[in-house]
């Protein structure tokens, strides 16, 4: 029988200063080990890397303040590039590199499968970037997810549907026709069949096809939208599938008035596969960026002088600030808990209740019953000559930014 937190039942920035606070640390010691499951090889790599990268300097951050429960914070990666290479990838940190608990993931699949191996050894998985519902649905009980889920993604989408595109096109709701496309695991399909509820409470009835992340030709999918003939046409993927689906549309002529991508296509990588021209204006549900307003990420600005002090260079992809977030809220947690257990740790972060606007992201902490953080949401950007600028919600807009470019010219 699979244990699930339903089953299980309940078993046995200031919380990190008061666990600091009179615990020097010991030169001599352990160090936390945290064990970070993602792609490190393959399609996903640089994006698993990315996330892993902020995940090290969260690290740096918390052992430059005196460390944890008075050791020192060291991250140990393992690489999964596939839900089976996940399971060996937890076997391996647990068994070889003794880590103590473990964090993720870039891609819903790996996580699902890390995260039940991680219970097979009584090990928290801590999930920060994963978007898939049935993750936390699944209530295993050493699961939390600090970041939002695919839920939060499809109601941000919807809101930009009804918020900015319907406004900017001169249609009510009702008179908008739209397309969704997504790729076909877990991760695609719950945002897609989200959206797709979402729109149809606003009066918006929507088309829906997939396809899968790994297809080398999307023309059927492309053709079957285009004939659709929709205002706007949504996608939700990954960044190959995405480049695919829009490089195919562009070839084909397909010019809807607007287009949302959803969690993907907001790094450079989709910038040079289609160029700033036809990027202009396309909008992006996704994590908040350092480019948000540092009234309503605190601190978004200083994340990015970290970041840059670190690797000399700017972030790849938003998911790293993310990322960064994720794991400051599992240091509170652990602080809270004075324990590496991970019952401990999912009670502590149970507990926890800070506002929206507490951390660079914008995000609050307050975890339901199934260890989903229910105040991490997502933002509206958009591609403005060569960069991409968040424009929604207005409380996370910096000062200037204005929509451009829907109609698409």
């Amino acid at each position: 029988m699979k244990l699930t937190r339903r089953i299980f039942g309940q078993v046995a920035f200031g919380g990190i200063a008061a666990a600091v606070v009179g615990r020097p640390v010991n030169a001599q010691s352990e160090p936390i080990r945290l064990g970070a499951v993602n792609p490190y090889s393959g399609a996903m790599a640089q994006y698993g890397d990315e996330v892993t990268r902020c995940y090290e300097l969260a690290a740096r951050w918390i052992n430059g303040q005196g460390g944890l429960l008075g050791r020192q914070v060291e991250v140990v990666r393992g690489n999964a590039t596939s839900a089976q290479e996940a399971i060996g990838a937890v076997e391996q940190l647990v068994g070889r590199d003794k880590v103590d608990l473990l964090i993720g993931t870039y891609v819903s699949a790996i996580s699902n499968a890390a995260s039940e191996s991680a219970l097979n050894y009584e090990k928290l998985y801590w999930e920060t970037n994963a978007l898939a519902l049935d993750l936390t649905e699944r209530g295993l009980p050493n699961y939390a997810r600090s970041g939002p889920s695919s839920n939060e993604f499809a109601a941000r989408s919807a809101e930009a549907v009804t918020e900015i595109v319907s406004k900017k096109l001169g249609k009510a709701p009702a008179e908008m026709k739209v397309w969704i496309e997504h790729e076909d695991s877990a991760y695609g399909t719950s945002i897609a069949e989200e959206q797709k509820r979402l729109l149809g409470e606003a009066g918006i009835t929507a088309g829906i096809g997939a396809h899968s992340a790994k297809a080398v030709d999307v023309t059927d999918s492309v053709l079957r939208a285009q004939s659709a003939q929709p205002d706007l046409w949504i996608t939700v993927g990954y960044v190959n599938d995405t480049n695919l689906l829009l490089r195919t549309a562009r070839d084909q002529g397909f010019k809807p008035s607007a287009i949302i991508l959803t969690g993907v296509g907001d790094t450079v990588e989709t910038l040079e596969a289609l160029g700033e021209e036809f990027m202009e204006g396309v909008l992006l549900v996704s994590y908040p960026r350092p480019d948000i307003n540092e009234n309503y990420g605190p601190g978004a600005s200083k994340f990015l002088d970290l970041y840059r002090e670190a690797y000399k260079r700017d972030p790849i992809a938003p998911q790293g600030m993310n990322a960064f977030v994720g794991a400051k809220i599992l240091f509170e947690a652990i602080a809270a808990a004075g324990s590496l257990e991970y019952a401990a740790i999912i009670d502590n972060a149970k507990a926890m209740d800070k506002p929206v606007g507490s951390y660079e992201t914008g995000y609050g902490v307050k975890f339901d019953d199934m260890m989903q953080n229910v105040r991490a949401l997502p933002v509206v950007a958009q591609w403005q000559s060569g960069k991409v600028r968040a424009v929604y919600p207005a409380e996370a807009v910096a000062q200037g930014v204005e929509i451009v470019n829907i109609p698409r010219a």
